[in-house]
């Protein structure tokens, strides 16, 4: 899914009815044109579902792959944060894929680091339990 594909998502969600949904990528922001509009009300919007979750995987490879810095994508990460909260965030590494734009390490660090700053409470929850939820891993369905 992309961002321009996020407008479809709330009409989707209300044909398929009760479920959860993994949102990849973010959706695929425009980092790397600095793209911010109509994704961030899309998002937004999107967010409004309590059975969505937001993954937060493969963000470098929508940045300038060899220009790319912390500040670029932590704008991003920052909305989907106020938006879905730190409950419904989902880490995940995009390897290989990520390895277009930055090593393993580098796109595990991006994240880890964000995370302390901004909600280390929820460090455990976005780097596991979140997915446990949202994936409904270890218990009955």
């Amino acid at each position: 899914m992309n961002h321009a594909q996020l407008e479809t998502v709330p009409h989707f969600l209300d044909r398929v009815g009760e479920g959860r949904f993994v949102l990849d990528h973010a959706a695929k922001p425009d980092i790397a044109g600095q793209g911010w509009q109509p994704w961030a009300d899309r998002i937004s919007a999107v967010a409004e579902r309590p059975d969505v979750w937001c993954k937060v995987s493969g963000l470098v490879t929508e940045a300038d792959h060899t220009a790319w810095t912390p500040d670029d994508v932590e704008r991003y990460l920052d909305h989907v944060l106020a938006v879905f909260g730190p409950e419904r965030l989902i880490w995940g590494s995009d390897w290989p894929v990520c390895l277009l734009a930055a090593s393993y390490d580098r796109v595990v660090d991006l994240v880890a680091d964000w995370v302390v700053r901004c909600c280390p409470d929820a460090e455990a929850a976005i780097f596991g339990g979140n997915a446990l939820h949202a994936y409904a891993i270890g218990r009955a369905r």
